[in-house]
């Protein structure tokens, strides 16, 4: 079964850490680029940070940058974001999504995407 399982959600204090796990099954992992997307309560989904080991690149989002790192181990099949610095408004439901096409997951292309995991809610205090 093809699968993205997300865990590592939960519930910190503004300028606090979490690290996001996205563990994958059913597919070679190597041939795809993993990408983190979040819903906002309201909001429209977004496209936080993506990560491909076959071309060597990442991508964050504005928004993120400086604060999260996304890397990868592919002995493991995961993917995981480090969050630091958290602000309220980092607040969302996060997503991992897997795709063949790295751009495809910088782009947004959010309804074309192959894989799709479940969700794990981040919720930071002020």
């Amino acid at each position: 079964e093809v699968q993205l399982v997300e865990s590592g959600g939960g519930l910190v204090q503004a300028g606090g850490s979490l690290r996001l796990s996205c563990a994958a099954s059913g597919f070679t992992f190597d041939d795809y680029a993993i990408g983190w997307f979040r819903q906002a309560p309201g909001k429209e989904r977004e496209g936080v940070s993506c990560i491909s080991s076959s071309i060597n690149s990442t991508y964050y989002a504005d928004s993120v940058k400086g604060r999260f790192t996304i890397s990868s181990d592919n002995a493991k099949n995961t993917v995981y974001l480090q969050m630091n610095s958290l602000k309220p408004e980092d607040t969302a439901v996060y997503y991992c999504a897997a795709d063949r096409i790295f751009d495809a997951i910088v782009g947004g292309m959010m309804r074309y995407l192959e894989v799709w995991g479940q969700g794990t809610l981040v919720t930071v205090s002020s």
